[in-house]
């Protein structure tokens, strides 16, 4: 090779793009501790390869949890400045299938697959000068990857963090945090706590989100771009607390895979009962052996929701993979937004999220 030739190189050529159609799997590089119950993981591939992703998208994780695996999202809360891994930070949760198993057996050397990156939680897609990030618990993952970013690159955005924990030693990247703020005069940190009894000189805020609390930390936050992510109770209050100040919701956003709350949040989803004008299938789940009905327009999931059963499913929106199931038999139509690959909807998988039947159809549950 010329001398040229080498210079003509961009690091592309020489360490491709990752794709998870050629090879979904990660290995676990690294692991350790933000926090008591907060555990950092980090992933490579086999070859080295770029990770090509914005700040705030996530990654589809399948876990050997079980016989069948489990298939969960969890944001990215690396940069993407640092292309050649991706990190995941994971709070252990009471009863947690996943995060438990996460911190009790992941260890350095694990192979995991994973399929992304997915969403649009990101500034890149929601571009302004001013933002103001509100986060609860681990929730502040994302928005971590945001600073990171900006960070690497000596951007320096007028940028509100605002964090919520139950104590300070519940606080996650609190020392990276107030390290980068140190360094940079445009981003700004509130970390807020319940209570502080676990730091004795603790000189922050403390409290619950409420709109005194907000008052006094982001009195100009009507003319900023909000990114929230928590718990769903959480950012529920965060939302009602903004419509009532008459914010423009169009600059909201947020994100939240909370698989915890499974069992309310298929309540609130449930569908009306089926349109008696509409054609209706039957769907057969082939390892419980029961048979529901299921009209034309309405989605395999939620239908099984309304005859009362408990399927596996979290954004409901052909995002996440979560309720991913091979069908044996039928057909449906499929309006996904990258939960599932070409080469598996190939294979005879779908997700029933976002899956109408247009005939009678058996699926392997």
């Amino acid at each position: 090779m010329t001398m040229a030739a080498r210079h003509s190189l961009t690091l592309a050529d020489i360490y491709p793009v990752w794709d998870c159609d050629e090879d979904d799997r990660l290995i676990c590089r690294a692991v350790y501790a933000e926090t008591h119950d907060i555990k950092t993981f980090v992933f490579a591939p086999a070859e080295p390869r770029q990770f090509n992703f914005a700040p705030g998208q996530f990654l589809n994780f399948e876990f050997p949890v079980g016989d069948e695996g489990v298939i969960r999202s969890y944001t990215i809360a690396s940069s993407p400045t640092r292309p050649f891994s991706v990190a995941i930070t994971v709070k252990r949760l009471p009863g947690g299938i996943v995060s438990n198993w996460l911190h009790d057996h992941l260890a350095v050397g694990d192979v995991v697959r994973a399929v992304g990156p997915l969403g649009e939680f990101s500034t890149w897609a929601h571009p302004s000068d001013r933002r103001l990030f509100v986060s609860g618990g681990v929730g502040a993952t994302p928005l971590m990857s945001h600073v990171r970013r900006d960070f690497d690159l000596g951007e320096d955005p007028d940028t509100l963090y605002l964090h919520f924990a139950r104590t300070p030693k519940d606080i996650v990247f609190r020392h990276e945090l107030e390290l980068m703020a140190f360094r940079r005069e445009n981003l700004k940190i509130a970390h807020v706590v319940e209570r502080a009894d676990d730091e004795r000189f603790w000189s922050g805020l403390r409290g619950r989100f409420s709109p005194q609390l907000i008052a006094t930390v982001a009195d100009d936050l009507l003319e900023r771009e909000i990114f929230c992510c928590g718990p769903a109770p959480f950012m529920a209050a965060v939302r009602g607390y903004l419509a009532s100040q008459g914010f423009d919701m169009r600059r909201y956003h947020e994100e939240s895979f909370d698989f915890e709350a499974l069992p309310a949040a298929e309540q609130e989803a449930a569908p009306p009962p089926p349109d008696e004008t509409l054609r209706t299938y039957e769907i057969t789940f082939a390892k419980s052996g029961q048979t529901i009905a299921c009209d034309e327009n309405t989605s395999i999931l939620a239908a099984a929701r309304l005859a009362g059963m408990r399927l596996p499913a979290s954004c409901t929106r052909g995002l996440c993979g979560t309720c991913k199931s091979r069908k044996l038999a039928g057909e449906v139509e499929m309006a996904h937004a990258g939960g599932i690959r070409q080469r598996e909807i190939d294979a005879g998988m779908v997700l029933l999220c976002c899956s109408q039947p247009r005939s009678n159809v058996t699926v392997d549950r």
